[in-house]
């Protein structure tokens, strides 16, 4: 973690507005010396700090003359999307009185590229697989994806269509 992080609250909420704030640091640390004079020359390494949290080392995808053992943004935008359906989807559950024992998600993404370099995402496909206590709980299990997908942040802040083909088995 960076000693110089300078953030001491990083999610705060005001009663009023009920408005969330989240700080991160990101710096570059692939200076090979002699800075971007050419794009093959430098480092695409970069320390991903959130204050309290450990650090994330991140790269770009290889395919953009990244490191292959660290996290790339696409890594972390997927893990986000994953990440937030699930932890409403429990929520969900909870609710509803399903119980779910677990939880794993094999989410995939699509990224194009286009001709002037940039890229974007088209669509991003979860699919979690939920274990339930009961073969009672498996019709409406499923039928909570569609609106854990309604209620996550992170799909609702995107600009391309995020599916679900969600699975459930008993215990």
């Amino acid at each position: 973690m960076l000693s110089h992080y300078p953030y001491e609250n990083i999610t705060q909420m005001t009663d009023q507005n009920k408005i969330h704030r989240y700080e991160v640091s990101v710096e570059w640390t692939g200076n090979k010396g002699l800075g971007t004079v050419n794009y093959r020359d430098y480092g695409r390494e970069h320390l991903i700090s959130i204050a309290h949290k450990n650090d994330i080392l991140g790269s770009s995808d290889p395919a953009f003359r990244g490191d292959s053992t660290r996290h790339n943004p696409e890594d972390l935008l997927l893990s986000s999307l994953a990440s937030c359906h699930m932890l409403w989807y429990l929520h969900l559950c909870s609710q509803e009185g399903i119980s779910v024992v677990g939880y794993t998600d094999h989410a995939t993404g699509m990224m194009k590229e286009t001709e002037n370099g940039s890229c974007h995402f088209t669509e991003v496909t979860l699919n979690p697989i939920v274990t339930v206590s009961n073969a009672g709980m498996i019709e409406h299990a499923n039928q909570l994806h569609t609106k854990a997908n309604e209620m996550c942040f992170i799909a609702k802040s995107v600009n391309f269509p995020v599916h679900h083909k969600p699975t459930a088995i008993v215990e």
